[in-house]
């Protein structure tokens, strides 16, 4: 098995970087510090907060808007200005999610053993931009973010593209993704795949496929 993988790729929320999720979403969305925060601070109830929301999320993250244009959605049905939201969601975001130094420094650890690392990770315009860092930037290469695609998970186009990207076939690749019905899509075309838990349990799946 070591010698038949030869690129692992990562997912970036609830893999490197570590924040609070909601196993059963509202209205399709997980992450609850984030939205918490700018709700207690705009002091406005969870049903006006995903109702600024709107469709302008979605299409985000599908990447058929662009990113000035979910600000100035979000901004006026929020009744704020552009700024602010701006600043709103860049606090709350670095607050509420971690680097994952230790997996991302192990995963150098791994690059440097010769595998390749790389990304595949659902992001809207505002949460890449808190999220992508430049570590993450700088070591995991190629990428394959969904708001710059046009393609997110759980559509089979998108393993295909990172695929792609990677010039290998998915046999030779292991996906690591934090949700269940991420990783299935991946399995069934022939990637192999980890449900990351904790770095502790990923570790001991990596050695149980002989990469460590």
């Amino acid at each position: 098995m070591k010698k038949e993988i030869k690129a692992i790729i990562f997912d970036i929320g609830g893999v490197l970087q570590l924040g609070k999720y909601s196993s059963k979403p509202i209205r399709g969305h997980r992450e609850l510090g984030v939205h918490n925060f700018i709700i207690k601070k705009l002091k406005i109830s969870l049903d006006q907060y995903f109702d600024s929301l709107d469709t302008a999320y979605v299409k985000s993250i599908e990447g058929t808007i662009l990113e000035k244009e979910v600000i100035k959605i979000i901004s006026k049905n929020l009744k704020i200005s552009q700024k602010k939201l701006k600043q709103l969601f860049d606090q709350a975001y670095k607050k509420h999610f971690k680097l994952n130094t230790q997996l991302i420094d192990f995963a150098i650890k791994l690059k440097k053993q010769g595998y390749k690392i790389a990304i595949l990770s659902d992001q809207w315009h505002i949460s890449k931009k808190s999220l992508v860092t430049s570590e993450i930037k700088k070591h995991f290469k190629p990428s394959v973010i969904s708001c710059d695609v046009g393609i997110r998970k759980p559509d089979k186009k998108i393993y295909q593209l990172i695929l792609k990207k990677l010039k290998l076939p998915a046999k030779s690749t292991l996906f690591i993704d934090n949700q269940e019905w991420n990783i299935k899509p991946a399995k069934k075309i022939g990637m192999n795949t980890i449900l990351f838990k904790s770095n502790k349990q990923l570790i001991n799946e990596l050695r149980k496929l002989k990469i460590i």
